[in-house]
């Protein structure tokens, strides 16, 4: 295996890891704006482009490793089928607490309740991001799959 292809194998999980990171810190900088104690009406606006960008971008991601991602690792480690199944079925999760929190943006909840949203959607996406990275991270070391990272894993 020459170096490019060993590169291209271990890209995906520092691609991984960089998604997470980033998403990470997107939710962070807002539960911050939040607990600033930013006007109603402001910490609305930008709740609303919060949602717009990153409840686009953690929804692409959680899309492109389930029609892309998952499917591979599983053909190629069946072994794996049961830590797949409960990364789609978080997934689903992480969808329903960010319809919630869409919700609460679009009728401009107060601010505790935008908190309350944005605290369990952190505890769930933390949870299922280490988890993602224990079970997978090493499998993605040696994943040989021709596809563009930014489609697998969402653009940030």
């Amino acid at each position: 295996m020459g170096e490019g292809e060993k590169t291209r194998l271990v890209a995906w999980s520092n691609e991984l890891r960089r998604v997470h990171d980033r998403l990470r810190e997107a939710l962070r900088l807002t539960q911050d704006a939040v607990a600033d104690g930013e006007s109603a009406e402001s910490a609305t606006r930008d709740l609303l482009l919060f949602c717009h960008g990153f409840c686009a971008a953690l929804t692409a991601h959680h899309e492109g490793e389930d029609r892309d991602l998952f499917p591979a690792i599983a053909e190629r480690h069946p072994e794996l089928r049961d830590t797949l199944y409960y990364l789609r079925q978080d997934h689903s999760m992480i969808a329903h607490l960010l319809t919630g929190l869409q919700a609460a943006v679009a009728r401009a909840a107060p601010p505790a309740e935008l908190d309350r949203h944005l605290e369990g959607l952190a505890a769930i996406m933390e949870s299922h991001f280490r988890y993602e990275e224990r079970q997978l991270l090493t499998v993605l070391d040696t994943l040989a799959l021709t596809a563009d990272p930014e489609t697998v894993l969402g653009p940030l």
